[in-house]
This record gives structure tokens, sequence and C-alpha cells, in this order.
């Protein structure tokens, strides 16, 4: 049961590792007026809105910054070992 425990704890640490690693990443898109960065943890860490730039392009631009922080992530987990360390 103890060594249940110390996987657990250790699973722990390296997730926060991971996330520790990934929140210092970050994607930028700008597209017709709207600039939007999204760091690893998935959030918005700036967004600038031209006038006139419709609701439309706000949405394509976040899901655009959205995609390329993902594949950052991907890429940075592989690097990482990915979910292998994990016992997944």
């Amino acid at each position: 049961m103890f060594e249940k425990l110390k996987q657990i704890k250790d699973l722990r640490a390296q997730a926060k590792t991971m996330q520790n690693a990934l929140s210092g990443e970050s994607a930028s898109v700008e597209k017709n007026g709207v600039k939007i960065t999204i760091n690893g943890n998935l959030e918005i860490t700036e967004l600038t809105i031209a006038e006139g730039a419709g609701a439309a392009t706000v949405k394509d631009a976040a899901n655009e910054a959205i995609k390329k922080v993902q594949k950052i992530i991907a890429q940075k987990m592989q690097d990482m070992g990915g979910l292998k360390n994990f016992g997944l």
C-alpha cells in the first residue's frame, strides 16, 4: 500500500514538473486586426482587437492560437518522454 502512495506522489511531482515546463510556452496569432497570445496552460495572455474587427475574426484567431499552442505542447511532451513517464 505504501508503494502505491509513493507512486502517486511521484506521478504528482512529474505532472507538476511537466505543467511548469508547459506553462512557459506560448503561441501568438495576428489576423485581420486581432492579435491573441495563449500560454501553455491555454490561458489568453494578450488580446488586442482593432476597431472594426468582427467576432468571427476574434473566434478564428483564438482557435488558430489554441491549435498552435497545442502542437507546441504535444511536441514538448514528446520531448520530455511523453506519457510513458506517468505509467500510462
